[in-house]
């Protein structure tokens, strides 16, 4: 009997002992509702597989993450690069472990005005999200064009900033003549008949811009294992949506969206903005000089990438997953 007693009370200490296991092995994930930002949010989905289990919150943009992760919310974030920079710059401490989208940006205009290029953005209204990728890669179009911008209407354009779901809102209502967007929406404008796609803005020295997957220091430093089957889901979800794009596009289409982008419209979004794994130091410390000389972030001191970006997870978990 006492010996029966025993072996229960060893059976019960190891269950309580996993179950305390399974509650350290939680990952909180900030994320943003676009497109491109799909795989991500699917990492939650098979992260029961990984070992893992993965509470996702969605944030309006990239700097409310940023914000989240210097209040100690979050230990993993999803955000595009400039809100990644501007973060470290202001105190976040956080390193870039992968890049998961690129492009997803398109200067879209009203298609009555006939615009056919920036320049022909002279005396316009232009509609841009502040502090978005958008934002840097306008103000640098306009720069490589001699084109100067600001909010009050005296210089060549005039900068007119709202949300993402307002930039369309305001195209359609005639409000501003062209928007530099984000997907799905400038493509829904297109599709919709109310814009018309002017330029892809990637002919700046950034290219493509690359979206970034960032890792507080602490959870990358001190929390290696968690941290390590975390990247490995990453991976697993992209490698799955690159590979699926039916589960890529009705994981988009249906959970996140809830039916309210159309089949045209995933597509054609996800035609300017691919998944993919890789970043590396260089294009982010291009993205940061370009904020740095067209002013957008307003940072004292712009971060070096070479101190921040930390690749070493993805290799990892790409070499054990086969991926080249």
């Amino acid at each position: 009997m006492r010996e029966m007693f025993g072996k229960t009370l060893v059976a019960l200490t190891l269950v309580a002992a996993g179950g305390s296991a399974t509650a350290q092995d939680v990952v909180r994930l900030g994320n943003l509702k676009l497109a491109h930002f799909g795989a991500v949010s699917y990492i939650k989905e098979i992260a029961p597989s990984c070992g893992i289990r993965v509470e996702e919150k969605m944030f309006a943009k990239g700097l409310d993450i940023m914000q989240a992760i210097i209040a100690g919310e979050l230990d993993v974030g999803a955000t595009a690069s400039e809100a990644a920079i501007q973060g470290r710059a202001g105190g976040a401490p956080v390193v870039v472990v992968a890049g998961f989208a690129r492009g997803g940006a398109r200067l879209v205009a009203r298609p009555e005005l006939k615009i056919a290029s920036i320049l022909e953005l002279k005396g316009k209204r232009v509609g841009v999200t502040r502090g978005g990728i958008q934002e840097v890669l306008l103000m640098a179009e306009l720069a490589r064009n001699k084109l100067s911008a600001d909010t009050s209407g005296r210089k060549d354009v005039q900068l007119v900033y709202l949300s993402y779901p307002e930039l369309n809102q305001a195209l359609l209502g005639r409000h501003i003549d062209a928007m530099m967007q984000s997907e799905p929406q400038s493509s829904q404008a297109i599709n919709m008949g109310f814009g018309k796609e002017v330029m892809k803005p990637y002919g700046t020295p950034i290219g493509e811009p690359v979206r970034t997957m960032v890792m507080t220091e602490k959870f990358y430093r001190e929390r290696r294992p968690l941290a390590e089957k975390f990247m490995r889901c990453f991976v697993q979800a992209t490698r799955t949506f690159i590979d699926r794009p039916d589960v890529a596009e009705h994981y988009v289409r249906q959970s996140m969206f809830k039916g309210q982008i159309t089949v045209a419209d995933f597509r054609a979004a996800m035609a300017n903005s691919p998944y993919s794994y890789d970043i590396t130091p260089q294009h982010i410390q291009v993205t940061t000089d370009v904020m740095a000389q067209t002013g957008v972030g307003r940072m004292a001191r712009p971060p070096l990438a070479s101190d921040w970006v930390r690749t070493d997870l993805l290799a990892s978990a790409k070499k054990s997953l086969n991926i080249q």
